[in-house]
């Protein structure tokens, strides 16, 4: 049985996702200007997904706990038919039990039937982990950012088809 359940974010979900997306990449030392740690719509994604047409973002719990987030965002400049994996962090607790893949499934799912053939990202190397798991799922290595997601903290770019 699958001890996690993802449904789409509420507006009472904010500072917890806003506490595990900035306890994560202070954990991993990528706590940096140019990221979302700084960024302010990290304390209002419900309000950042709700006003913007074309995207989603998802909350992972176990057991009604949050414990992660991930979703998708049609990012400005980016080319007809992309839309950008956002936001995914998980908890400490829960990382390594396949939540991360089962998000990254289900949020690329969730953009195929919007409609996008595409899905692009942005990261970091202290990401290792992540960024192995999108190898995993196909990602490819592209040389430079595409669109304007305002990271430039950012240094790692890769894009998949859905």
């Amino acid at each position: 049985m699958n001890p996690f359940s993802i449904r789409p974010i509420q507006p009472g979900d904010n500072a917890a996702i806003a506490h595990i997306i900035r306890t994560a990449l202070t954990e991993f030392g990528a706590n940096k200007p140019g990221t979302v740690f700084f960024d302010d719509s990290t304390d209002h994604l419900y309000e950042l997904f709700a006003e913007s047409p074309g995207s989603g973002y998802y909350i992972a719990l176990q057991d009604d706990r949050i414990v992660g987030g991930a979703g998708y965002f049609p990012t400005e400049g980016l080319p007809n038919g992309t839309c950008e994996l956002v936001k995914m962090y998980l908890t400490a607790t829960v990382r390594g039990l396949g939540l991360g893949r089962q998000m990254i499934d289900f949020v690329m799912a969730e953009a195929k039937a919007m409609g996008y053939t595409q899905v692009y990202l942005e990261t970091m190397p202290e990401l290792k982990k992540a960024v192995a798991v999108y190898e995993q799922f196909g990602f490819n290595y592209l040389t430079g950012p595409m669109g304007n997601s305002g990271h430039n903290g950012c240094d790692i770019w890769m894009i998949r088809p859905l």
